[in-house]
Order: structure tokens, then sequence, then C-alpha cells
């Protein structure tokens, strides 16, 4: 039986960290400490300058990027990296609405945020990469579900 802060008895999990992949790292980076205000933590650049790998934070939460070439993606068969979502808690999701519109200006695709049945506020945007943010603020306990739906907790 595995033990409740990780995989087996006696191990911790000690956290969790996306790892997304970009094009361009350098350009990944700035963006999302530009327009959603996380916080770079170490950058890893070539000779050139340009990011390899990098890690950003969000309260506290490590989020790493790298930059891929498409020849990563062709010895894996595929075109590309398939964007992922991530889930960002604030405490205000109008706030941080309101600074990602102002980060990008007026005319951005960003949509408003909306009201949810499972006790969540919440606004879904993509970034550069194609990668689907979601900064969700809990607004209750109650959860609404549908007619015939259950929620079910293990014991």
């Amino acid at each position: 039986m595995s033990d409740e802060q990780g995989g087996e008895p006696g191990v911790q999990y000690l956290g969790l960290a996306p790892y997304l992949y970009y094009t361009d790292a350098t350009e990944a980076l700035e963006w999302l400490v530009r327009v959603f205000g996380f916080t770079e933590k170490v950058r890893y650049v070539d000779s050139s300058g340009m990011v390899f790998q990098a890690t950003i934070t969000a309260a506290g939460a490590d989020i790493r990027l790298a930059t891929v070439g498409s020849e990563y993606w062709e010895a894996k068969g595929v075109e590309g990296p398939v964007g992922q979502l991530n889930v960002v808690y604030v405490d205000d999701v109008d706030a941080q609405h309101r600074a990602v519109v102002a980060a990008l200006g007026e005319d951005a695709d960003v949509s408003q945020p909306q009201d949810q049945p499972y006790g969540a506020r919440v606004f879904t945007m993509p970034d550069i990469g194609g990668n689907s943010w979601t900064f969700w603020q809990n607004t209750s306990e109650k959860v609404d579900l549908p007619s015939g739906w259950q929620e079910v907790r293990p014991s």
C-alpha cells in the first residue's frame, strides 16, 4: 500500500514541476515572466546566450522550460509538442486577468473570467508555445453536480 505522501512506504513526494517544451525557451521565459508575472529562478544558456533550459517559479512551485528543436520531435515520429494544461491557483483571478491583459495590450485574445459550478472562477489562455494556462480562484467548497452525478472520496 502506498504512503499518503509518496508512492512507496517511507518515500515522500517533495514537489511536482511541469516541464514545458518551446521552440525558443528564451522568448518563452521572457513572455511568462512579463505576461504572467512568474519569477525567473535560473537560466542555462548556450555559447550564443540562448536559453536551452530554465526554471521559473509561481507561488514557490518550479516550472521548467526547455528549447527543443524539430529534430527532437522528428526522432519521436511527431511534428512537435502537444500543449498541456497548467493550472495556477490565485487569490484574485480578476486581478490576474487585468494584469495579463495589461501586459498583452487591449487587443489580446484573453477570455473573461467565468464562474464554474465546481466552486471556482477561472480563465484559460495559451502561451506563445501553445501550452494552456488556467488561472483558478477557489470561490466555494460547494460543487453543483449535474443530476445523477455524485462526489466520491476514498475512505
